[in-house]
């Protein structure tokens, strides 16, 4: 007899590190109640969205790329202001990733998007992140009850962007310019990383690892948004 977890003498992935309380697949009735459930989910989320309160995607997206405008240019002014030359100035960059239930795929209205800035060596938190770019941001229109908290265990900024609440956090690597496609699951970005900076990033790293862990990310998705759901009609669950 073959061990648990493996079928005519063929090893399996194994996924966790708890045997399975079953191989076996749905039954009929299961696809039924599944498809049943997913119905509830999706009229759930049209009527929302509906009333206008649920953002659409090309919101979400548009949302990304505005905070990732502002970050760049606010390294390139601090950069700028540092003295670094005219080509590190121009190449000198941020990147901004998006963790937690929205990166999942799984938020829901009134959420707030946990957002998490990258950003060169030469840009400090306090004095850049916590200073100029928090000054850049209370000069938006868009931007509305700007709240800096840089003495929590996880330094956070605070605000809503077109009624939208969002928490950014700072991580500073030991680049000079971020790279494009930059993985941030690879051990080697924490190397002289800071405290407060391998806290902020482990965020983005644990919502990758559970999407890389999962092995039907829709399933995963769908059994969420019912677990988020049953919650908030309990009130449980505020979002």
């Amino acid at each position: 007899m073959g061990s648990p977890g493996f079928n005519n003498g063929q090893q399996q992935q194994r996924l966790g590190i708890t045997e399975p309380i079953s191989l076996g697949g749905p039954t009929e009735y299961d696809v039924i109640k599944t498809r049943e459930l997913e119905k509830v989910l999706i009229l759930d989320v049209q009527y929302l969205q509906d009333a206008g309160l649920y953002e659409n995607q090309q919101e979400a997206v548009s949302r990304e790329e505005v905070l990732g405008r502002l970050d760049q240019i606010w390294v390139k002014t601090i950069s700028r202001a540092k003295g670094l030359n005219e080509q590190l100035v121009q190449e000198a960059n941020a990147k901004i990733f998006t963790f937690g239930s929205y990166r999942l795929g799984v938020h829901g209205p009134g959420a707030d998007i946990d957002t998490l800035c990258v950003g060169p060596r030469h840009a400090s938190r306090d004095e850049d992140f916590f200073g100029e770019l928090h000054r850049m941001l209370s000069e938006m229109p868009e931007v509305t009850e700007l709240n800096p908290v840089p003495d929590a265990h996880v330094p956070v900024m605070r605000f809503k962007f077109n009624g939208v609440s969002i928490d950014l956090l700072y991580a500073k690597l030991s680049l000079w310019v971020i790279p494009e496609y930059l993985d941030i699951s690879q051990e080697s970005i924490l190397q002289n990383a800071d405290d407060q900076t391998v806290r902020s990033l482990n965020g983005c790293r644990v919502t990758d690892q559970v999407l890389r862990l999962v092995p039907n990310i829709q399933n995963f998705r769908t059994t969420l948004r019912c677990m988020k759901f049953w919650a908030k009609r309990r009130g449980v669950y505020s979002n």
